[in-house]
């Protein structure tokens, strides 16, 4: 696997990267903040489906913005969810009188992100709903059963069905229930000879030389297992085969194919294989297929559609066709007339060049919807801003970024190491706000709205749970101290990060024990409500941070890692728990002075 890039790091290059695409697609229009493609012809009487995820996996998800496919996309940072802030902006951009449904990748950040958007939507009048999208085989059940199924490639006949549906002007609910059928009629494995490389990182490791991974996923995360000698290419497609269709294994027998079934097949390439060498894996495939199982897929679907950057690997997809149809109450053939409905999105196979129909109603409705979005957003007013809280978040921002490299190191062991890069941007964005107040800060409330929309810009899943507890914070804390005219005190504060908290449980499952930064949130603030110390609950954070090395995970991308593989690497702990275990250190530390 090649470690070299024309660019030396990340920066800038996803920007680069949407402009080329939107430059070469006449149809589409791209909001620069805040990396949302959307399809400027989307009418407002049809269905809005927007999705998105971390970038490095193109074309998706901005490549599928066209007719009867996406209506906008939301692009995060390589391999990291976009922020709330970002997918509110991709909702405002494509406005819709039906509703609109956001389709997610299963992965943790993207979860949050999309679920607070989903969330504040509502709160603003908007019919907004989720699909989430998740397929995968490779682990099971047993495996996946806190986290559920990833979402691989197979998420983009979901969008197509879906996108279609919605330009047929299917109402909201009939959409939504044809996505929500991918995860039952659907199922997906890859398979890659090593791990693919973002630029300007350090590579953690190499999948050797004469083997492969089974069960790898598309953000560089370990796969199920390592096959060593390298197998034939016939018996790595019949292992992969196996694992979608063998009815006998009960912890992966996602979806039943009878012999009669329309079964439609779309085969991915992680970016770095040849197409050469692809076109012969989709043909070994086909030919495996009809001789092992007797299917012949009725559609086809081959190409660099989901990467995972340069990863030198491919997945297959199998759905069941006949199953949706039987669910909804349709033929075969109206499903699979949905999948054959033209689109001018780039990304997807044998897409056409028809002319655009540009919606002028959808632009003035888009334009309004910003300006709305730009009318409303106000400070608060309420109690000053403490003299000593500015050092002492100085000094916790400051420890964050001193802390970055081991973090960043923790994480690079259990998956793409960039929880040390979102811990980075947060101290950056905090301390560059602390820098233009100056000596005069704000409010405490409207200081604190802007700093959580400083965790907000970040995304990730570290930075969607804290974002979440200091939108939930800043709002307890409003509610105690202005409507109920409480003072301004440590027994306030810590009622207020009692009530962020409890809201926060319900957007996660994560607990005490489960390896993730609760591990330390949850203690930290527990005490504080208890004793009213500080410096106790700081202590109480640190010690629960350092025993997350002793425990399994069972949440985020390190969940995915088999088992030969991830007893090794937990003996370190949580990235996410340690780093907040420094920044409230940090903070303590600017208390004293």
């Amino acid at each position: 696997m090649s470690r070299k890039h024309f660019f030396s790091s990340p920066e800038g290059v996803v920007v680069h990267m949407l402009n080329s695409l939107v430059t070469r697609n006449k149809h589409m229009g791209l909001d620069t903040t805040n990396r949302v493609v959307y399809n400027t012809a989307h009418p407002p009487n049809q269905v809005t489906i927007i999705s998105g995820g971390g970038s490095g996996h193109e074309p998706a998800w901005s490549g599928f913005v066209g007719d009867g496919m996406l209506s906008a996309a939301v692009c995060g940072d390589i391999f990291a969810s976009p922020s709330t802030k970002q997918i509110m902006a991709g909702i405002r951009n494509v406005p819709s009188d039906e509703g609109i449904i956001l389709c997610i990748t299963n992965y943790t950040g993207d979860m949050l992100h999309f679920g607070l958007a989903r969330e504040k939507g509502q709160a603003l009048g908007y019919k907004v709903d989720v699909v989430c999208m998740a397929e995968d085989a490779a682990l099971g059940r047993e495996k996946s059963e806190k986290v559920g199924r990833r979402g691989l490639a197979g998420n983009l006949l979901v969008i197509k069905l879906i996108g279609a549906a919605s330009q047929k002007g299917w109402p909201f609910e009939r959409c939504r229930k044809i996505g929500e059928l991918g995860n039952s009629e659907l199922v997906t494995i890859g398979t890659s000879l090593d791990h693919c490389h973002v630029p300007g990182r350090e590579a953690f490791e190499q999948v050797p030389e004469d083997a492969c991974v089974l069960g790898m996923g598309i953000h560089n995360e370990p796969g199920l297992r390592t096959i060593s000698p390298m197998p034939s290419a016939d018996d790595i497609v019949k292992e992969m085969l196996r694992y979608l269709l063998d009815p006998k294994d009960s912890d992966r027998a996602f979806v039943e194919f009878n012999p009669n079934d329309n079964v439609v097949m779309l085969v991915n390439n992680f970016g770095g294989l040849s197409g050469l060498e692809f076109e012969a894996l989709v043909n070994v495939t086909l030919t495996i297929l009809k001789s092992d199982y007797n299917i012949v897929p009725s559609r086809v679907y081959a190409g660099i559609l989901e990467t995972s950057l340069n990863g030198q690997g491919f997945s297959i997809t199998l759905g069941n066709m006949s199953g949706m149809a039987r669910s909804m109450e349709l033929k075969d053939e109206e499903i699979i007339e949905l999948l054959d409905a033209p689109t001018n999105a780039p990304g997807w196979p044998k897409n056409g060049y028809r002319p655009v129909d540009h919606s002028q109603e959808m632009e003035s409705r888009r334009r309004k919807a910003n300006a709305t979005a730009e009318d409303n957003d106000s400070s608060h007013r309420g109690p000053d801003t403490p003299a000593s809280l500015i050092p002492a978040l100085r000094k916790a921002c400051n420890a964050g970024l001193e802390a970055e490299p081991k973090i960043t190191q923790f994480d690079l062991q259990m998956g793409d190491g960039d929880c040390g890069e979102a811990v980075a941007g947060v101290c950056k964005a905090i301390l560059g706000n602390l820098d233009s107040v100056g000596p005069n800060p704000p409010p405490l409330l409207a200081l604190l709205e802007s700093i959580g929309e400083n965790v907000e810009d970040v995304g990730g899943s570290l930075g969607a749970i804290l974002s979440i507890l200091v939108t939930a914070f800043t709002n307890a804390l409003h509610d105690l101290t202005i409507k109920s005219s409480k003072p301004l005190d440590i027994s306030t504060v810590s009622e207020a990060a009692a009530h962020a908290l409890e809201n926060l449980k319900s957007y996660t499952s994560a607990r005490e024990g489960d390896r993730t930064v609760m591990d330390v949130l949850i203690p930290f603030i527990g005490t504080l409500k208890e004793n009213k110390d500080l410096a106790k609950s700081v202590q109480v954070a640190q010690e629960k941070a350092d025993k997350t090395s002793e425990m399994k995970p069972k949440f985020g991308r390190a969940t995915y890692v088999g088992d030969e593989m991830g007893e090794e690497r937990s003996r370190i702990p949580d990235p996410g728990a340690y780093a907040a275990g420094v920044w409230l250190n940090g903070l303590l530390e600017g208390f004293k002075g």
